[in-house]
C-alpha cells in the first residue's frame, strides 16, 4: 500500500467567498459551511423584510404571490451552502482512498497530483467569481421569461407598478446575489467533472471481482449521493417559481405532470450523469475479467470433473470436507460477480436519494388541488377500495 503524503488535498470549493466565511468564522474546519449560508439568505430576507414593513407592505410580502422570493433567500441559497458541508469531505475521502487502495497506481499518482493542483489553483482563484459575480450583476433586471418572478417587470408589476426600496434591493442586491451562488455551485459541478474526466484517463488498477460490483468505483456512487442538497435545491426553485405562475394563472396545475419528470429527468443527468465517464473503462474491466476468469474457470472446472466425477475409484467419503469443492464454489461466485458488475459505479440508492430530492419539494402541491378534507377522503377511498 502506498502512502498518499505526497498527494495534495483535493476540494472543488473555494475562491474569495469561501475565504470571506472563513475570515468571519461562519465556515468550521474548512469546509462546514452550512451557518455561512444561512447567514447570508437570512441577512437578505430579513432586510428585505424590514424595507417591506417600513414601507407599510409587510402584508405583500408574506403573498404567495412571491413565494418563489422567500424560497430562494431561506430554501435554496442555506441548501447550497449545506451541500458543500457535506459533499466536500467525501470527495476528499474518494482521493484518498483511491490512492490508498492503489485504484490509481504509483505510475500514475505524479499525474493525479498534477491534475489535483491545477484544480485547486482554479478553485481558489479570485478572477472566476469575479467575472460570475459581476455577470449576474449585469443580467440583474433581465429575465428569458418576462413573466417570470426573477423578472424586473414581474416584480415590479407586484408592487402596483412602482418601484419600491424593497423592491429595488430585491432586484439590485438579492437576485444578483442568489444567481451569483447558483452559478457558483455550476461551475463547483464543472470542476468536478474536469476531475472525474482526467481521473479516467488515468491507467487505473480496476478490478472485475471488486465486491462493490464496479471494480473498485463503488464509492464514487457514494460521493455523488451527498449532492442530494443541491437536487433539493434545484428542485425547490422550481417548485416555488412552479406555485407562484400556478397561483396568477400563468400556468396550469396539469403542467406539473410533465414539469416533475423533467425536473428528475435534469437532477439525473446533473448528479448520476457524470459517471457515465467511467463506463468504457469498466465495460473493458468486465469483457477482460469474464475473458481471464472463464478461461480459469474451464481449466479448473475440466480437472475438478476429472478428478472427482470421472475417476471411478472416488467414493462420497474421500469428497467428505475436499477443499476443491470450496474452491468450485469460490471460482462459481467471484465469475457471478463479475457478470453481475456495473459498467456505471451507479446504485439503486443514488436515484432514490436523487428522486426523493426532487418529489419532496413538489408535494405540497397536492394541498393546492385538494383541500384537506378532499384529501382525507381520497385517501380513504384508495384505501378501503369503496
Amino acid at each position: 500500500m502506498n502512502s498518499n503524503d505526497h498527494i495534495p488535498a483535493f476540494s472543488v470549493i473555494g475562491g474569495p467567498l469561501h475565504k470571506l466565511g472563513l475570515r468571519l468564522g461562519l465556515i468550521k474546519e474548512g469546509t462546514n459551511s452550512t451557518k455561512f449560508g444561512i447567514a447570508i439568505g437570512l441577512s437578505a430576507w430579513v432586510i428585505l423584510l424590514l424595507l417591506s414593513v417600513l414601507e407599510g407592505t409587510g402584508s405583500n410580502f408574506f403573498s404567495l404571490n412571491v413565494l418563489a422570493g422567500h424560497v430562494r433567500l431561506l430554501v435554496a441559497i442555506p441548501l447550497f451552502f449545506i451541500c458543500e458541508t457535506m459533499v466536500a469531505p467525501q470527495m476528499s475521502t474518494f482521493v484518498q482512498y483511491i490512492v490508498k487502495s492503489g485504484l490509481v497506481i504509483e505510475q500514475e499518482q505524479a499525474k493525479l497530483s498534477s491534475i489535483i493542483n491545477r484544480i485547486n489553483r482554479v478553485k481558489d482563484s479570485w478572477i472566476v467569481e469575479a467575472v460570475l459575480f459581476l455577470l449576474m450583476f449585469v443580467l440583474a433586471n433581465t429575465s428569458i421569461f418576462p413573466d417570470n418572478s426573477m423578472s424586473a417587470a414581474y416584480i415590479i408589476k407586484q408592487a402596483g407598478g412602482h418601484l419600491t426600496f424593497t423592491n429595488t434591493f430585491y432586484l439590485w442586491v438579492c437576485l444578483p446575489l442568489f444567481r451569483f451562488l447558483f452559478v457558483r455551485w455550476l461551475w463547483h459541478l464543472v470542476v468536478w467533472w474536469y476531475f472525474l474526466y482526467r481521473l479516467q484517463q488515468l491507467d487505473l488498477r480496476l478490478i472485475a471481482t471488486h465486491s462493490d460490483g464496479a471494480a473498485g468505483l463503488g464509492y464514487l456512487g457514494v460521493v455523488q449521493e451527498y449532492f442530494t442538497p443541491l437536487a433539493a435545491a434545484f428542485s425547490a426553485i422550481l417548485a416555488a417559481s412552479s406555485a407562484e405562475e400556478i397561483i396568477t394563472g400563468a400556468l396550469p396545475f396539469e403542467a406539473l405532470y410533465y414539469l416533475i419528470p423533467l425536473t428528475l429527468v435534469l437532477n439525473l443527468i446533473f448528479f448520476a450523469g457524470p459517471l457515465f465517464i467511467f463506463f468504457s473503462k469498466l465495460k473493458q474491466c468486465r469483457v477482460e475479467g469474464l475473458r481471464d476468469y472463464m478461461i480459469m474457470a474451464t481449466h479448473y472446472v475440466d480437472a475438478f470433473d476429472q478428478r472427482w466425477i470421472r475417476d471411478k475409484n472416488v467414493t462420497g467419503e474421500s469428497q467428505l470436507g475436499a477443499a476443491d469443492i470450496q474452491s468450485l464454489a469460490d471460482l462459481t461466485n467471484s465469475v457471478k460477480i463479475i457478470n453481475d458488475m456495473r459498467s456505471v459505479p451507479i446504485s439503486n440508492k443514488l436515484f432514490i436519494s436523487i428522486a426523493v430530492s426532487v418529489v419532496l419539494p413538489f408535494v405540497p402541491f397536492i394541498f393546492m388541488k385538494f383541500n384537506l378534507n378532499e384529501l382525507m377522503a381520497l385517501l380513504f377511498k384508495l384505501l378501503t377500495g369503496q
